[in-house]
């Protein structure tokens, strides 16, 4: 795992071999970021980062400057590996982890965010309600975006607010927007 830019830029930080999750690969994570780079300003952005794996997005969102990053993940050991590497990285105030469920995390969510992903596990049961309960909560600010990761075998284009759809190998990004007010 890679930071690709900013203060931590080239940072890399290697989980267990016995880990679970699947990061998002640096290839898929650098061409998002390029794209990102356009239409955000990552000094005044609010992240939530959901399924939160090994931290990658989380921290790469830190090392871009974003003054206030949420990432939210249940697995105890990978929950402690994102802590060891925040406290590796001296990271304070401007990440928050929750160790906790997402779906449990949503229902009680009352903060809107500028940015969110999402990279659930491929094989979650109801995996394609992640875009619904993000809309239902209304967790995007006007202009934000909201991002999730997923398979190939997902169409999330005639879901509201879809934007554009990212392919990077096998990672595949489908990006949505809320309008601005």
């Amino acid at each position: 795992m890679r930071i690709i830019s900013g203060k931590y830029k080239g940072r890399r930080f290697d989980p267990p071999k016995s880990f679970k999750a699947r990061p998002t690969t640096d290839f898929a994570k650098e061409n998002l970021f390029n794209v990102l780079n356009n239409s955000i300003d990552w000094e005044e952005t609010t992240a939530l980062d959901l399924f939160g794996g090994t931290g990658s997005i989380s921290f790469e969102l830190v090392s871009r400057e974003c003054p206030r990053v949420v990432c939210v993940e249940k697995n105890f050991n990978h929950a402690a590996f994102i802590e060891k590497t925040k406290a590796d990285l001296k990271i304070q105030s401007e990440m928050v982890l929750l160790k906790m469920d997402v779906f449990g995390y949503l229902q009680h969510c009352k903060e809107q965010f500028d940015l969110i992903f999402a990279d659930p596990p491929y094989d979650l049961k109801n995996f394609a309600d992640v875009p619904r309960l993000i809309f239902e909560k209304d967790l995007i600010k006007p202009g934000g975006i909201f991002i999730l990761e997923h398979s190939k075998d997902y169409d999330f284009s005639e879901e509201p607010l879809f934007e554009d759809k990212r392919v990077y190998g096998s990672v595949n990004f489908s990006i949505f927007r809320k309008e601005p007010l």
